[in-house]
């Protein structure tokens, strides 16, 4: 099949990537003409586990290409995927200006009947303001289509290609027909292609990563009042995942949610429900509580030093919102900097992959290590921010040597407790008694 893909971010890149690798003929459209320049010239401009093998296999094989030029993609593909982005507006909406300026070009220039499919992540009722704006241009036949990504960054390949659930938003017999042929290669081991109305679709996506975002929120709150009561949250946590009902997974506490799916999604539906007359509390709550959650270390820290952070070097591991990416978007890592500079601390920084856009917001504000032990040397504290897996067995020997203080503030909870007090570290984590 031919398929265009509008928009190159990572939903955008990997869609376009895992489609012409089950031998789809892929064109990807972006305005920045920079950045298709590096694609044509094959190198992948995010980090994504997996994704350069297939990006360079399928530019290689002529089934993946890249164009500046809107009008080229719609003469190419049946099917027009919109990856583009929905960023967070002032008043906690998903602003809509990016999907609905390329439906009005789509509309100006669509010259045969075309499936537009809305792969971003948008707000119940944007199905219909898409076809709207197509329609107001055109006489053309078309199909908008409602399609959520459920891609987990730092697995998005391996989420594409063996997802888990597909689903479809279509009041279009033809429409779907065709939406089913594009992803049965995805879904031969049996897992299902789930069709519904287009607002179902929408919101079904908004619900997933809301639910996700109140469990995480949850356990962020059991690990705080185990802290006033003396229970140990990893106890708590073994306790209930083990329910079948509960689940094991994102029952892990910390310092709070962030990238570029949970905060904003949460917050629009929330708004998006104040503007039908609905008030999701539950929502207010986590949004509340994240917000919090995310500067949880920073008394912990004050006190240990108290409340004299000046011209301490505080040692950061981690600075990407999750592993496996080179995301910052709402990372707890960027609250805690700026936290932390505001007192007049220094920061000496390591992550595997997002040190570059870190670097290009803060500049020469913090410095950057080398390695993770690099950004230890001299400092008179180590945060952890983000769970890599390199962070999790460190040599403690070292971490001695290199320290002024041998004191970690882990937001993560790499480490037993038991072994930090062999290691005789004193370590602050979340929902734990601190030694």
């Amino acid at each position: 099949m031919k398929i265009t893909v509008v928009g190159t971010g990572y939903v955008g890149l990997v869609t376009g990537t895992c489609l012409a690798e089950t031998g789809n003929e892929v064109i990807c459209v972006d305005i920045d003409e920079k950045k298709v320049l590096r694609m044509k010239n094959g190198e992948v401009p995010i980090y994504e586990p997996h994704l350069d093998v297939l990006f360079e296999r399928n530019i290689k094989a002529g089934r993946l290409s890249f164009t500046t030029t809107l009008q080229e993609g719609l003469d190419h593909g049946e099917i027009i995927f919109l990856a583009l982005p929905t960023p967070e507006d002032e008043d906690g909406s998903a602003d809509l200006s990016y999907v609905l300026g390329v439906a009005q070009n789509i509309g100006e220039q669509i010259k045969s009947y075309k499936v537009i499919v809305d792969k971003s992540t948008v707000p119940v009722g944007t199905a219909e303001k898409v076809r709207a704006t197509i329609a107001a241009k055109t006489s053309i036949d078309f199909d908008v289509v409602s399609n959520p990504e459920f891609l987990r960054e730092g697995f998005a390949v391996d989420d594409f290609l063996k997802p888990e659930r597909i689903v479809v938003g279509s009041s279009s017999e033809r429409a779907t027909s065709l939406m089913e042929k594009l992803y049965k290669p995805f879904v031969r081991s049996g897992n299902p292609i789930i069709i519904m109305d287009e607002k179902s679709a929408e919101l079904t996506k908004y619900a997933a990563n809301s639910f996700l975002a109140t469990k995480i929120t949850f356990m962020n709150e059991i690990a705080n009042y185990c802290e006033l009561v003396g229970a140990d949250v990893d106890s708590i946590r073994r306790g209930m995942g083990t329910d079948s009902r509960i689940g094991k997974r994102f029952l892990f506490p910390g310092i709070g949610y962030g990238g570029s799916c949970f905060p904003k999604d949460v917050k629009a539906l929330h708004k998006s429900g104040k503007e039908s007359g609905y008030n999701f509390q539950i929502l207010e709550s986590v949004i509340d509580v994240n917000n919090h959650q995310k500067l949880k270390l920073i008394p912990k820290i004050d006190t240990y030093f108290n409340s004299d952070l000046n011209g301490k070097i505080i040692s950061m591991w981690g600075l990407a919102f999750k592993p496996e990416t080179d995301d910052i978007r709402e990372a707890p890592s960027l609250y805690m900097i700026d936290a932390l500079l505001s007192r007049g601390a220094q920061i000496k920084a390591y992550d595997p992959e997002a040190m570059d856009n870190v670097k290009a917001k803060y500049g020469d504000q913090i410095d950057f290590a080398s390695n993770m032990y690099e950004a230890t040397e001299g400092a008179d504290a180590l945060v952890i921010s983000t769970e890599w897996s390199i962070f999790r067995t460190p040599d403690f020997t070292k971490l001695k040597k290199n320290l002024k203080n041998t004191v970690i503030f882990d937001g993560r909870n790499l480490y037993d407790i038991e072994d930090m007090e062999k290691e005789e570290f004193t370590y602050v984590s979340i929902g734990r008694k601190e030694i």
